[in-house]
């Protein structure tokens, strides 16, 4: 869809903002500077705020019944599991630490937590565990500005800021660019599987923040080997990686399990 547009007058006082679906805002005694045109700000051409995470942003994986990875995986930032205890944790070769609240591994640039460690381990990830569900629902229940995009096939195309909502699974195959700047939010809602292709790449333009962009889906989370993807994503249930798959920078925070395999996770 093409960018949003804002018309003003010399002389006017009062303008409006246009947005998906006709929505408007008024923004008014604003200076016009000697033109004729005032470009709206991101968060204003949006109209969209954050998803807060709250404590679910400290970590760049959570799961709720496992994480597991084959092959030569890459992750910055902690990682955790709960309720489950650290054994479901597989393939990251732990060392707990001598105080008992976290572990370390080779294969991961930060930390390792899980619900059977030393407190005050267990709370704070059952509050994580909280934040993330919380942050799940309020993506899932944003006001839609976009329906059905592509009926379901996200493909080659640079997309604005909003909410994307969908009824049908959605693929995302191919280039996939999101125009906007640091403040703008996109959040896709899908009621199903969410797929990205060997061929999709997320690109992120004008400083948009991955933290911003928020796939949230209540079926599985397929990331197809090879596929390049940005951004937090909100699984309902299982996420899955195949090889040489990238979630950089992005989070994979999942309320069963994350499955890994010689991939590359790195936290905004």
């Amino acid at each position: 869809m093409s960018l949003n547009t804002v018309r003003s007058a010399h002389t006017a006082r009062r303008h409006t903002v246009l947005r998906p679906k006709g929505r408007a805002i008024l923004l008014c005694g604003l200076a016009l500077l000697g033109t004729s045109t005032l470009v709206a700000t991101p968060a204003e051409a949006a109209g969209t705020r954050p998803v807060d995470l709250r404590s679910a942003a400290n970590y760049a994986i959570l799961a709720s019944s496992g994480i597991s990875t084959t092959g030569t995986t890459s992750i910055t930032g902690d990682i955790a599991v709960s309720p489950i205890a650290a054994t479901a944790m597989t393939g990251f070769g732990l060392i707990l630490s001598p105080d008992g609240t976290y572990a370390t591994s080779s294969l991961v640039t930060g930390k390792a937590y899980a619900a059977d460690y030393t407190p005050p381990t267990p709370s704070a990830l059952t509050t994580a565990v909280g934040d993330e569900v919380a942050a799940y629902n309020d993506a899932a229940g944003r006001a839609s500005d976009y329906l059905n995009h592509g009926a379901g096939a996200v493909t080659d195309e640079k997309l604005t800021a909003g909410v994307y909502k969908f009824t049908t699974p959605v693929v995302v195959s191919g280039t996939v660019t999101l125009v906007g700047g640091p403040t703008d939010v996109f959040i896709f809602q899908v009621p199903s599987t969410l797929s990205f292709s060997e061929s999709s790449n997320i690109v992120l333009t004008g400083g948009i923040s991955a933290n911003n962009v928020i796939w949230q889906a209540a079926g599985q989370v397929r990331l197809a080997a090879g596929s390049i993807t940005k951004g937090i994503i909100l699984g309902k249930t299982a996420i899955v990686a195949k090889a040489g798959a990238t979630l950089s920078p992005g989070r994979a925070l999942a309320q069963t399990a994350v499955t890994l395999i010689a991939n590359t996770v790195a936290q905004p």
